[in-house]
């Protein structure tokens, strides 16, 4: 599993790298790869817009979107479940109130 570095590592890093020092460096002082920090450089260049690709706002707000699509599928897939077991039954879905 790769590691997680804290926000403001990575923020010190890449300023770091941007203001010319060099990524071996950074490399041996940090204890990091350098896939790392070229993946972080990259990622930088995206949310600054100066190259395409999926920004870090945008797959934020993706995996937001694919966990509340997960969370209604299960209400629903429970909602089905319910209802068939009210029909093996031989009852309403709903009650009548007259």
């Amino acid at each position: 599993m790769p590691r997680r570095y804290p926000n403001e590592i990575r923020r010190q890093v890449v300023e770091l790298a941007r203001s010319g020092t060099k990524v071996a460096q950074l490399v041996a002082t940090f204890g990091m790869s350098e896939a790392t920090i070229y993946n972080w450089l990259r990622q930088e260049q995206i949310d600054r817009g100066e190259i395409s690709g999926t920004s870090t706002d945008m797959a934020l707000d993706l995996a937001a979107a694919k966990r509340r699509i997960r969370q209604l599928e299960t209400e629903l897939a429970v909602s089905r479940k319910v209802n068939e077991v009210f029909l093996e039954q031989g009852l309403p879905p709903k009650a009548s109130t007259r």
